[in-house]
């Protein structure tokens, strides 16, 4: 019978803290024009975000802050930018809202959404001609 191995850590290695995601919401748009409450978005977020399959008990795992136009989401678990694009879209919905607004990856950041309208000029213009 073969030894068994236990392997052991090298000693420059050490378990480090996980490195906290933060994903941000730009709200800026659909807030200047007093379509959307960004302080109800906050708290819809606050209460919806499941933490250990239970909603509403986020705990230390993740936090939601708030400046001016944007909402910024910090999770120390396993967190995904998809499940806020989905919370965000339930909102939307929920509010009526949706079928004049979308939820995009913002251009230069990679862990941003914004909100925009969409182009219903462009379309228009496409049924003319």
């Amino acid at each position: 019978m073969a030894p068994v191995l236990i392997r052991k850590p090298a000693a420059g290695a050490s378990k480090g803290k996980k490195k906290a995601a933060t994903y941000t919401i730009d709200c800026g748009k659909p807030v200047e024009d007093k379509i959307m409450d960004i302080t109800s978005f906050e708290k819809f977020l606050q209460d919806r975000i499941k933490v250990g399959g239970k909603a509403g008990v986020l705990g230390d795992a993740v936090t939601i802050t708030r400046e001016k136009n944007k909402v910024s989401v910090t999770a120390e678990i396993a967190f995904s930018k998809r499940y806020l694009k989905y919370l965000t879209k339930k909102y939307l919905k929920q509010h009526n809202v949706r079928d004049w607004m979308r939820v995009v990856a913002h251009n230069k950041d990679r862990n941003a959404y914004e909100l925009r309208y969409f182009n219903i000029a462009e379309n228009e213009a496409e049924d003319d001609e």
